[in-house]
């Protein structure tokens, strides 16, 4: 079923800072479609923003009406009734969003009755809430892995390696995972499984050493030639990659770069290749610069420095054309225009990020640069004030804001509402750059 609209009506409302009808709406999917994982996730961050603007915290009040439903959770799982368990702690969670051990039982409970979309879902926000914790990671990358997103399966595993490097769960999907893509490469006919198709222990062997995450560099040289190797006997993309892979772990960005624009010359269609390619051009100019000022060339590494950010700023042009839908894309993508002086073309690539509820709050602070670049100083007031709705504290660009929004003040002769918006910073942080003398100044 499709419920694009639902989903736009309640994302909408979550820009609106309408929680209450988002969450209804959220809801609403979910006792039609329990597996509706976009559903499952916009619930996740709905409940997460309206408990932020009621304060955060878990105050005692908040404890208590949650303890029940909690309670009543934990004995539905006992009793096997998986389905009214997810919906008591859905209950739960609604003035409780970011307790994780709940959260988990939700996860687990989706999962157990096969509504894998949901549970990813879920998992994703752990990671989210509880980002120092594997866990999160790796239940995300099991469901991604069972969704066959094998990308994202293997992002997410790495992740949780990253924080915990001897975890061997995470190791053995890993490599579990690197296995079967490499054999699937090879388009075997007719066989199911990766072991059916593992009988060389020379090629067993051989792939686990291509998946260790930590290895020396006269294992990463032995490796490259055996790539090289095989590369002399067939020459195909994957190989390219592998062995662009190998220097890059070898930090030879240059010749990383080199195979990854082979491989990706041959695979115009790889999303991965093309982000690894623009990755690879950065790495190779981060370190000419580097270089360049260990050389004291101060002036080289300005040129290179400029020559970077056009390196960054085409690798966005890129990837948000390859992924046109991704948000998050047009955000970044938005926000490099700016900084390059193309506020107009800026403001076309934000006006579409600013739909997305998760990124509302930096593509209105963005979109109010651009207006107040091109003098539209309304518009930025208006922009500005929208970055701060809802929030409860500040941050520091929540002190951006009003910091702007005190110098618009101040350049149409608005003294009093100047001192107001820099009241709100000095409230909160004395010392953020000059607003103590600018509040001595318009006293």
């Amino acid at each position: 079923m499709d419920f694009s609209k639902q989903l736009q009506k309640a994302d909408e409302a979550i820009r609106r800072r309408n929680y209450d009808f988002a969450v209804e709406v959220y809801h609403s999917i979910l006792d039609i479609d329990p597996d509706a994982g976009e559903a499952r996730a916009g619930l996740r961050q709905a409940l997460k923003k309206r408990h932020e603007a009621k304060g955060g915290g878990k105050s005692l009040f908040r404890s208590l009406v949650g303890a029940g439903p909690l309670a009543v959770a934990k004995g539905l799982r006992k009793a096997g009734k998986l389905d009214a368990c997810a919906k008591a702690l859905e209950s739960y969670l609604a003035t409780n969003p970011a307790d994780e051990e709940a959260n988990l039982m939700l996860g687990e409970a989706l999962e157990a009755q096969g509504h894998f979309h949901s549970a990813r879902a879920v998992y994703e926000f752990i990671t989210e809430i509880a980002p120092k914790s594997p866990e999160g990671f790796k239940r995300a990358g099991a469901m991604a892995a069972r969704l066959k997103d094998p990308l994202a399966a293997l992002a997410a595993y790495e992740k949780a390696l990253a924080i915990d490097p001897r975890d061997q769960e995470a190791i053995k999907a890993r490599k579990d995972l690197s296995a079967e893509r490499a054999l699937a490469s090879s388009a075997a006919p007719g066989v199911q499984h990766s072991r059916e198709q593992i009988k060389d222990k020379a090629r067993a062997a051989e792939l686990e050493r291509s998946n260790r995450i930590f290895r020396s560099e006269d294992e990463l040289r032995a490796e490259l030639e055996r790539l090289e190797t095989r590369y002399a006997e067939a020459k195909s993309p994957e190989l390219m990659a592998d062995m662009s892979e190998v220097h890059e772990k070898l930090k030879d960005y240059d010749s990383a770069l080199d195979w990854a624009e082979r491989a990706y010359s041959y695979k115009r269609d790889s999303y991965e290749l093309l982000v690894r390619v623009g990755e690879l051009r950065a790495k190779a100019k981060k370190k000419a610069i580097a270089e360049a000022g260990k050389r004291g060339d101060e002036a080289g590494a300005s040129a290179l420095e400029q020559e970077l950010f056009a390196i960054e700023l085409e690798d966005s042009r890129a990837r948000s054309a390859a992924r046109p839908q991704d948000t998050s894309l047009r955000l970044a993508l938005g926000k490099r225009l700016l900084r390059a002086g193309e506020s107009d073309a800026a403001l076309a690539e934000l006006q579409k990020a600013v739909a997305d509820a998760r990124l509302a709050r930096e593509a209105h602070f963005l979109l109010a640069q651009c207006f107040e670049a091109k003098r539209f100083l309304d518009l930025a007031s208006k922009e500005y004030l929208r970055s701060l709705e809802g929030l409860s504290q500040l941050d520091e660009r929540a002190k951006e804001a009003l910091y702007a929004l005190g110098g618009i003040a101040e350049a149409e002769n608005r003294s009093q509402q100047a001192r107001e918006h820099y009241t709100r910073i000095f409230e909160s942080d004395v010392g953020y750059r000059d607003v103590a003398d600018k509040m001595n100044r318009l006293r």
